[in-house]
């Protein structure tokens, strides 16, 4: 299936939660993880569940939907470890222990995350239990879609590249129930399917179909990407790679 084949799933999906006003601030969605009303439902859903109650260190996507579960990990004493937008300045480490717990709201946010936050190089990082990212859509058998930048994707690679998530790691999306479709999507080897589905009304546990990836495929990266990400660069040099 080809790209022009993603992009018309994308273009669905964000019509839709337009066009049944679903969509939420900021508007419109399209070009964006999609925010809607029940978001933050769905994060004290997921905050009910083993998944979470068992992790000590959380990797959350920086999307407007997500905002809630880390304002959830922070008040439930978790390490929160959030990448910065587009990851320019790399990954902000948030520990609930040193921030006050008025602000843990304040501190959520991306601003907020910028000022109590810490910048940690991936490979300082602690590694992680459990990272939740947000979609555009996602399909039962855990194939998912972003907005198509590649950004959790390269997330993912870079944090796997230093050991800090691998097969086991479970990966969780919020969405909203229209986002879930039956489906099939076009998937790429970079793509990063999901364990587990948490909308504002339920958890959908996939199929096992798909393999996450187990770094970043190098060889396919654009030139570009390693230009835009610092980072990126970085660790290409400390693995060896001409860049």
């Amino acid at each position: 299936m080809s790209k022009e084949t993603k992009e018309s799933i994308r273009k669905r999906i964000w019509d839709l939660l337009e066009k049944l006003d679903i969509a939420d601030f900021p508007r419109p969605v399209h070009g964006r993880i999609p925010n809607f009303k029940g978001a933050d439902r769905a994060c004290e859903l997921l905050a009910t569940l083993d998944v979470f109650k068992r992790a000590r260190v959380v990797k959350v996507n920086p999307d407007s939907p997500q905002r809630k579960i880390r304002e959830i990990c922070l008040r439930e004493g978790k390490i929160l470890i959030m990448p910065t937008p587009r990851i320019r300045n790399g990954f902000l480490l948030l520990d609930p222990r040193k921030i006050p717990p008025y602000a843990y709201r304040e501190a959520s946010t991306i601003s907020g995350a910028y000022r109590w936050g810490t910048f940690v190089k991936p490979w300082d990082l602690p590694k992680v239990d459990l990272v939740v990212i947000g979609s555009v859509a996602v399909n039962r058998k855990g194939a998912r879609l972003g907005k198509g930048e590649g950004y959790a994707e390269l997330e993912w690679g870079i944090l796997a590249e230093c050991g800090k998530v691998d097969e086991s790691t479970p990966v969780v999306t919020t969405v909203h129930d229209v986002q879930v479709l039956d489906e099939d999507f076009p998937v790429d080897p970079w793509d990063l399917p999901v364990d587990l589905i948490v909308t504002p009304t339920r958890v959908i546990e996939p199929e096992k179909t798909y393999q996450k990836p187990r770094g970043i495929l190098w060889d396919l990266l654009p030139r570009r990407k390693l230009e835009e990400i610092p980072i990126l660069k970085e660790l290409a040099k400390r693995k060896g790679l001409k860049v």
